[in-house]
């Protein structure tokens, strides 16, 4: 999917290069957002075996010890905490729907809950149609619902994109997809996104100020929309190997790349230290 900024394998590397990345940050106090799944943990076959390890909670811990550390996840908020095993963190979940902080409770945002009844009757609808292609996942969420087809054979996974698009020509004012890496997300077909989320917990939590220096860490498709929030005004972090199939031609506008989980836990120990 194209989506402009630059190449991936153009980009400067987020350790490699930490005189740039230095400079960026020299006086100013980090912020640090992080996706959960391909970021914190390794994309894996199912989403409930997406545990975070032992070494990498430790480390986001330390961070948030420093900085304020929040996770934005399109994953439900209630999940992406049970996973975590972190009680102590922001947490924005359902792609920033659904935010809990530790200070401030729970914040829903009201404009995706009148899209409930409907969100689960594609569901169901789903489901049905899905149980026949061995392999397909659906995972409903609170405000969204996802249907994952990495373990589908290749052959099959046109059935998935022909079923989505059936789905979409029936809501086609109500709903929007987001197609991610092996998954299709479909959400209210509202104005807010990661970006959105971010923009907003940066000023919910005093934090859009010249003295802090926002950084999002992410590997998806939808985590694209935060990097564009964060354009001229903090940094950028793409997770991703150049060489991985699942990337390759795929533009970004991060401004640094991470290849893959254990070098984002050695880059957020390093900003914890």
């Amino acid at each position: 999917m194209s989506i402009g900024g630059s190449e991936i394998d153009g980009l400067p590397h987020a350790l490699r290069d930490e005189r740039r990345l230095a400079a960026r940050t020299a006086g100013k106090r980090p912020a640090v957002f992080l996706d959960y799944d391909g970021t914190l943990t390794p994309i894996v076959d199912r989403p409930e075996d997406a545990i975070i390890s032992d070494r990498m909670r430790e480390v986001v811990r330390e961070l948030a010890r420093r900085c304020t550390v929040c996770v934005v996840s399109g994953r439900d908020r209630s999940v992406v905490q049970r996973l975590m095993g972190v009680d102590d963190l922001v947490v924005a979940g359902s792609h920033g729907f659904d935010i809990w902080s530790p200070d401030g409770g729970t914040i829903e945002r009201e404009e995706g809950a009148g899209f409930a009844d409907l969100l689960q009757r594609v569901t169901g609808t789903l489901r049905e149609e899905v149980a026949s292609v061995g392999g397909a996942l659906v995972e409903p969420k609170k405000s969204s619902v996802a249907v994952h087809y990495r373990l589908v054979e290749e052959r099959e996974r046109p059935r998935i994109k022909e079923l989505i698009d059936r789905v979409m020509a029936a809501n086609p004012e109500a709903l929007k997809v987001t197609p991610g890496k092996m998954v299709y997300e479909i959400q209210p077909n509202l104005e807010w996104d990661k970006g959105r989320a971010v923009l907003y917990l940066l000023d919910a939590l005093e934090l859009d100020r010249e003295d802090v220096l926002p950084l999002y860490v992410g590997d998806d498709i939808t985590d694209e929309d935060a990097f564009r929030a964060l354009a001229g005004r903090g940094i950028g972090i793409l997770v991703a190997d150049p060489a991985d199939p699942e990337v390759v031609g795929r533009r970004t506008a991060a401004d640094y790349l991470l290849r893959d989980t254990e070098e984002v836990e050695n880059f957020l120990n390093a900003l914890a230290r």
